[in-house]
């Protein structure tokens, strides 16, 4: 069976029990390289244009006289102190993301980056998904996170396996087609 790398030299085999326990309790996410560059560009983004933006908000709200009843500094003040928030998430998500190489991936059984073909038994519908990290996920282009229910219920799984799925409308029973990259 073949894992995947990560960088900073580890090596693991991509099923729910096998990332480095530390990893896993500091928040770690593992991301393509594509994906990280895009988390790079929403925080250049936020620091370049919209924090200069809301200092010039702030500014001209205070260039407006008395503070204690500016109903826009008050509102400039609370969307800095937001965007300040949205920054430090980043930031933190940025430093502890993982950057996984995508050429180690395995198709033997369902991974993170894997294309997974389901079949809902109940209904006959089939389903595809990419398994991706929560910050690339976006169910319009069918990628979903690795933390959702049906991800969390595919890792690991084969070709042909049967699984059931807990979600908030009922249990579903999804029959695993095709696992491609």
């Amino acid at each position: 069976m073949e894992g995947f790398r990560v960088n900073r030299n580890s090596f693991c085999f991509f099923n729910p029990c096998n990332f480095p326990e530390e990893e896993i309790m500091n928040n770690t996410s593992y991301v393509t390289a594509d994906g990280l560059q895009k988390l790079k560009a929403e925080l250049d983004h936020l620091k370049n244009v919209e924090r200069p933006a809301i200092s010039r908000m702030i500014a001209e709200a205070r260039d407006k006289g008395d503070l204690s009843e500016n109903a826009e500094y008050a509102a400039a003040k609370e969307a800095q102190g937001m965007l300040e928030l949205k920054i430090k998430k980043l930031e933190d998500l940025i430093a502890n993301t993982r950057i996984i190489d995508e050429t180690k991936i395995n198709t033997s059984f369902v991974q993170i980056l894997n294309r997974v073909k389901i079949r809902n038994i109940l209904n006959n519908q089939i389903m595809e998904y990419t398994l991706v990290s929560e910050s690339e996920a976006n169910l319009k282009a069918g990628k979903i996170a690795i933390s959702t229910p049906i991800a969390k219920a595919l890792l690991g799984r084969k070709v042909g396996e049967v699984v059931e799925v807990k979600v908030p409308s009922g249990a579903l029973k999804l029959e695993i087609l095709d696992i491609s990259i």
